[in-house]
């Protein structure tokens, strides 16, 4: 919609609520002109998807909230929802529309992987009627789910996944009633799914990584990086590190709300990967995979930390230590005054050893070691267990800005470390944070559904 440049007006008001009560209005927009917005955007999936399978792509992923973007009330997002059907109907939607309730969205996507012979993996939204009687039925009838669909190279759906970590803002979807674990078979490898947030739960991320021993996995998202942790690709690159799973990460690029940052990324490292904050479109990423990277001799083994651990010679603990938050998560930090040295620094039950040496340090440079040992809390709503040891540069000599995210002339860097980052290397460039970034799954809260999971 086109916003008016004249000025707004509001009630005055005197005090922190001076009204008891306000009139609100909604919009809802027509499911044909739902239609028209999304057909926009699919045909620039489109486009991606046809240069896709003509370098010779076996399959596409594509960003979460990609077909009908973002920003929407349950009532506003309706008109964009089909009713999905389950994948074990057996259906070609683009040959047999007529077969289930009209399904533009879902026809289209399957003509695309029929007619580029490739799967096309993409992110909509899905619509299920329930029953009144059913506690968990929202009183308008039906659940709303953020899906994921899966079409092999013939346009079949082959699998779907309902999001089951929604972030705080998706109050338009409905969490599912259970964790789903999705998977899938092809020619050319086994694919697990999930999306966005799910990346950062047991369930059903680590599920798929271990018990289904998945080749690679899909990941639709709209991450908006959050620095010095929790960059797109920063966070991505190391959880295929961490599992020694191919990871093809599909990210919205919006620059303007911090999203960037998609890419495939290896267990021994990132391959092509799109970092790009000052331009507005996006880029295809193409690259060929190892099948089964977890049984590949090629790729170095996890590491035994509990082994790693108690090989380190047990150094007392800083006791000129001070805090800084980091994402709102207090840390005890300790500087690094010296050129070179080993130190450590504990919090709770963990404690975060360094040896290092610092070349070309400028005057004006400010390095600490950090550690957190506690439970992530973000909007009161969501909350998980942590434990990070972390190297990082500060914002600037006042050492209450260590923490603080700032932006500087700064590259993402994933490949720039040895596996796990148990041995001492060299880097190129200047260093912004080097992290182990642990999750302690079974100290997280127990799911309820008034918060995530």
């Amino acid at each position: 919609a086109e916003i008016s440049q004249t000025p707004a007006c509001f009630p005055a008001a005197t005090g922190a609520c001076a009204l008891d009560r306000y009139i609100g209005a909604v919009l809802p927009v027509s499911p044909e002109e739902a239609l028209l917005l999304m057909d926009k955007n699919m045909a620039i999936l489109e486009a991606a998807i046809k240069e896709a399978a003509r370098q010779g792509a076996h399959i596409v992923v594509t960003p979460e909230d990609g077909i009908y973007g973002w920003v929407f009330t349950r009532e506003t997002i309706y008109p964009y929802l089909e009713d999905i059907p389950d994948p074990q109907v057996d259906w070609i939607p683009c040959a047999d529309p007529r077969r289930f309730a009209p399904s533009p969205v879902l026809e289209k996507l399957s003509y695309l992987a029929r007619n580029n012979c490739i799967y096309v993996v993409a992110n909509m939204g899905d619509k299920k009627p329930c029953n009144s009687s059913d506690p968990r039925c929202p009183s308008d009838g039906h659940c709303q789910y953020n899906t994921n669909v899966i079409f092999d190279s013939e346009g079949k759906l082959v699998a779907r996944y309902h999001k089951y970590n929604l972030f705080v803002t998706e109050k338009q979807f409905n969490y599912p009633k259970d964790s789903q674990f999705v998977a899938f078979n092809t020619s050319f490898g086994y694919f697990g799914i999930f999306t966005c947030a799910d990346i950062l739960y047991h369930d059903p991320a680590v599920v798929l990584a271990s018990r289904f021993q998945d080749d690679s996995i899909l990941f639709p998202t709209a991450w908006s990086n959050t620095l010095p942790l929790l960059s797109a690709v920063q966070f991505h690159s190391a959880w295929a590190m961490g599992t020694s799973i191919n990871f093809l990460s599909a990210n919205m690029h919006n620059f303007t709300l911090d999203m960037t940052g998609s890419g495939i990324y290896a267990p021994d490292g990132p391959r092509p990967y799109y970092y790009n904050t000052e331009m507005e479109t996006g880029h295809l990423l193409v690259t060929e995979l190892s099948l089964c990277p977890h049984l590949s001799p090629n790729y170095p083994a996890a590491v035994n930390w509990k082994l790693y651990a108690s090989r380190i010679e047990q150094l007392p603990s800083n006791n000129h230590c001070f805090s800084g938050v980091i994402y709102h998560d207090l840390f005890s930090f300790m500087e690094l005054t010296e050129p070179e040295g080993n130190c450590v620094i504990c919090q709770q039950d963990l404690c975060c050893h360094l040896s290092y040496k610092m070349a070309d340090k400028q005057k004006d440079d400010v390095y600490v070691l950090g550690a957190f040992d506690g439970l992530h809390v973000f909007c009161l709503s969501v909350s998980f267990s942590l434990q990070i040891c972390t190297l990082l540069k500060c914002k600037s000599t006042d050492l209450n800005t260590c923490g603080q995210p700032f932006l500087s002339d700064f590259m993402v860097a994933p490949g720039e470390l040895p596996h796990h980052s148990t041995s001492q290397t060299n880097t190129s460039k200047p260093v912004l944070s080097v992290t182990l970034f642990g999750r302690w799954y079974e100290k997280d809260p127990l799911y309820t559904e008034q918060a995530s999971p």
